[in-house]
């Protein structure tokens, strides 16, 4: 085995793998057995890399929650038990636990792109190509592999921010590998994944792979969300120790006197505004028309023409929507998961929070605290008292995916052995503590269900994973236009249009601005905010359209943080809650309701609400007295062993050339301190 060629990638995994000397990793071998000089020379080889990379990387439906639950912890959705330490005073606090600090994906990635571009040629036409094979196909995969780098390097910057950029073998000297561990300014690193991805895109012009597979219109989509994340961070982070420059920026160490490539902060964000908008139209107008049709409502007899929007988010084969740009193959007794299961209970212990369901707007537009109070209504809204009523004449996206006693769960295959669990939607059982089947706020999703009782089995669901579809280009245009312009173009408008015909909700988006009361919204949605300050009503009507139409899908998280969307929680800490069930018809479901018991308690007091509060229980859940925040907390801690890992002495943490995220502790185990 030749070791030469990977000894440079050796210390440097080592520092983000957490080794504690560089030996033990220095040891690792490649891929193969096979010597680097002939593995990377055929098309097949090539493929067989990127088949084990995409497993590792790309997201399934591997957890518990499967693709329907990455909106927990967020004010979208809320998991079982107690809040996540992120929300809590003194609870997350800075460790010797990597975490996020891994480098194992980007050291693979690395050496693969570095055996096969001298083969290929680094001037990406293929004229110098050694590689045997289909040209275009190599070519594509090369884009795979740059694309797969590009999305780790994009889990590192919404984790850390600045970050270390190493995209080469480096010599096995401990001072230049060290050396290398010096955090590049987070900007820069968000124009090396962009840099990344145009390769992608130019290398996957040649062919078209199938949508289980990285394609062009994907890197072009993921470079759109890339260059909005990082173009809104800068524009709401400006003068923050968060951004390069800012007061306070811990990167000032390295960097005493940065200059923006484009001159200024302000140039920077709408460098990648206007990088956002250039990927998204091209996108955008390409499907905006290929949208997936809604029928308006949720299909509930075998008989009942389907709902292919519905449909489309459970689809076993998700090839036939042209709207899934990507996603991912499951098989009946090979490969399978839980989520269409959880779709007929309680998706796996989440809930969907009163507030979401009240961000809703009504059919025609109009928010629902224009149509009485939330319990009541006004008879056009029929108020929250009835779980069966609250759907009703509201946004098609609610009416389709919000559960309610009686909807049918399955309607085919009734007699397949494999299926099982509530082929009818029952009370949900908020009192419940059996994890998996409990409604911590009574409110679930159907989405993500498949109507066939074969699918609804323990761990043998074989739905097909979304991993990425066009609507989000079309919501990320929307978003950059008017934060790069402070205006609606005629692209936006189209695709503003197309989105809410699609949800059946009426398209004239100035009417519901205009009847919008940011107040009144700030009650419901942590995303009405940014640095502290209730935004524009405007640019809150995209963010709400962003927030209904990708629900439950993974993006909340990310979009708070880039939104700068929750220092508000730093004074006045949020109170997450669920159905209205005190002085309702509903609290008569239930015969076993226990508060004030302490731990025994199954739900919250009515003397905190008449709404359900998962998080107040009792005394020792975090959230207990409501979710806080701390500034510290918009980024990840590094882990103490990586900083004095990369310190001179490797025991003094202001010498390490891998400095602290602002307000985390570099020595020990503590909360961040603002």
């Amino acid at each position: 085995m030749k070791y030469s060629k990977i000894l440079g990638f050796g210390l440097l995994g080592m520092l983000g793998m957490a080794a504690v000397s560089c030996s033990d990793f220095l040891e690792k071998q490649p891929l193969s057995e096979i010597a680097p000089e002939q593995y990377y020379s055929s098309e097949a080889q090539l493929n067989a890399i990127l088949m084990d990379r995409y497993a590792q990387i790309l997201p399934g439906h591997g957890s518990w929650y499967g693709n329907f639950g990455y909106d927990g912890d967020t004010d979208n959705q809320v998991r079982p038990g107690s809040c996540n330490v992120r929300y809590t005073v003194d609870m997350w606090r800075s460790n010797n636990e990597d975490g996020s600090w891994w480098f194992g994906d980007i050291y693979y990635l690395n050496f693969a792109l570095s055996q096969a571009m001298p083969r290929y040629g680094e001037d990406l036409d293929g004229s110098q190509n050694t590689i045997s094979g289909s040209l275009p196909r190599i070519q594509h995969h090369l884009g795979e592999l740059f694309y797969l780098r590009a999305y780790v390097y994009y889990s590192k910057l919404r984790a850390f921010g600045d970050f270390p950029i190493v995209l080469e073998p480096l010599p096995n000297d401990n001072e230049v590998l060290i050396e290398a561990t010096i955090r590049r300014p987070r900007n820069e690193v968000a124009r090396q994944i962009l840099d990344d991805l145009d390769k992608a895109i130019y290398l996957m012009s040649f062919t078209n792979l199938p949508t289980t597979r990285i394609n062009r219109d994907v890197a072009l989509q993921f470079k759109s969300r890339v260059a909005l994340y990082e173009g809104t961070w800068l524009k709401y982070f400006k003068g923050t120790a968060f951004v390069p420059g800012g007061e306070g920026w811990p990167g000032a160490k390295f960097y005493p006197s940065y200059q923006y490539p484009s001159g200024s902060i302000e140039n920077e964000s709408n460098f990648f505004l206007d990088e956002c908008m250039k990927a998204a139209k091209e996108v955008g107008d390409k499907y905006v028309d290929q949208l997936t049709f809604n029928t308006g409502y949720l299909q509930q007899s075998a008989d009942q023409a389907p709902n292919p929007y519905y449909d489309m988010f459970g689809a076993e084969d998700m090839s036939v929507y042209p709207e899934i740009l990507m996603w991912r193959e499951y098989a009946r007794n090979i490969l399978h998961h839980d989520v269409a299961l959880n779709a007929c209970k309680s998706n796996g212990s989440l809930g969907l929070t009163r507030q979401y369901v009240q961000n809703f707007l009504m059919e025609d537009g109009t928010p629902v605290y224009t149509h009485g109070t939330y319990a009541d209504g006004d008879g056009y809204y029929k108020g929250d008292k009835d779980l069966r009523g609250i759907r009703d004449n509201r946004d098609g996206r609610l009416q389709i995916f919000l559960k309610a006693p009686g909807d049918k769960n399955q309607l085919y295959n009734m007699d397949d052995s494999y299926g099982w669990y509530l082929p009818e939607e029952n009370i949900p059982l908020i009192t419940s503590g059996v994890y998996g089947e409990g409604y911590p706020t009574g409110y679930a999703l159907h989405k993500g269900g498949n109507f066939s009782r074969t699918q609804c089995g323990n761990q043998t669901c074989y739905t097909g994973c979304m991993i990425m579809r066009a609507a989000e280009s079309l919501l990320n245009y929307m978003e950059a236009c008017f934060e790069r312009t402070g205006t609606i173009d005629a692209t936006a408008d189209r695709y503003w249009t197309a989105i809410r015909t699609r949800a059946h909700v009426d398209p004239n988006y100035n009417k519901t601005i205009g009847l919008t009361d940011m107040s009144k919204e700030a009650e419901n949605d942590w995303g009405a905010y940014s640095a502290g300050q209730l935004i524009d009503p405007t640019l809150y009507n995209i963010r709400r359209e962003r927030r209904c139409e990708l629900l439950s899908e993974g993006f909340r998280y990310n979009d708070l943080r880039r939104w700068r969307a929750m220092d508000q929680l730093i004074t006045n800490p949020a109170h997450p809650e669920g159905m209205h069930l005190w002085n309702t018809p509903m609290q008569n479901w239930y015969s076993d309701l226990l508060y004030n018991a302490d731990n025994a308690s199954n739900v919250s007091s009515p003397e905190k609400s008449e709404y359900i509060r998962p998080y107040e229980r009792y005394e020792g859940q975090y959230g207990y007295h409501g979710l806080t925040w701390k500034m510290g907390h918009y980024l990840e801690p590094i882990s103490i062993k990586q900083i004095l890992l990369s310190s001179s002495d490797g025991v003094t943490a202001s010498e390490s050339k891998i400095y602290q995220n602002p307000y985390w502790s570099s020595t020990g185990a503590e909360p961040a301190s603002k």
